[in-house]
């Protein structure tokens, strides 16, 4: 399976499985630190899927000179945005300088779709019945050729559990607000 189609497989999984963001609530997490989402200039998400704990704080840390969004949308809901879900995170001018970021918790278990609607945009993938299912894909290319190679689409999963199996398969990366030599791709 491709990389870029574990997104909407992920998504169509877990809500055949019932897993959306209607859960019952649970405890928010007081004591976990943060989980971090880089961006550099190749215009993706270098963690594209993380797992959380309810509560827990999902950081978006943008180490690139050009500024990105983060949408949460609902991929089998006809793609409509999840409301509160919608920031933008400005570009940071070079190494040195305050890196720019963006904060969201979330206090119920579920999975949270999300993209850059600079870098990607909401396309139908199928019907059934009166459902319409939506994943985010690489936006065209008019101003040229993808940058830094980048052709596909800048999106990614956010998991809230409970489950210590599900939390433990977030990248290590995730860890750590900067990382070494990352900066602007």
């Amino acid at each position: 399976m491709s990389p870029r189609l574990l997104t909407a497989a992920a998504v169509a999984g877990f809500v055949a499985c019932g897993w959306t963001g209607a859960q019952a609530a649970t405890s928010p997490a007081t004591t976990s630190a943060p989980v971090y989402v880089h961006m550099n200039g190749a215009n993706d998400f270098l963690e594209r899927v993380v797992a959380v704990r309810p509560g827990q704080a999902v950081v978006f840390v943008n180490e690139d000179t050009g500024g990105h969004t983060i949408v949460g949308y609902e991929p089998y809901k006809s793609g409509t945005t999840i409301k509160g879900f919608d920031g933008t995170v400005a570009g940071t001018p070079g190494p040195g300088h305050k890196v720019s970021t963006y904060r969201i918790s979330f206090p119920h278990t579920g999975v949270y779709a999300y993209y850059c609607s600079v870098h990607a945009r909401l396309e139908k993938t199928y019907s059934h019945g009166h459902d319409h299912y939506v994943a985010a894909v690489p936006t065209p290319a008019v101003l040229g050729p993808p940058v830094d190679g980048y052709g596909g689409p800048m999106d990614g999963l956010i998991i809230v559990t409970n489950d210590p199996h599900i939390l433990a398969t977030t990248p290590a990366t995730a860890h750590e607000k900067i990382l070494k030599d990352f900066f602007g791709g």
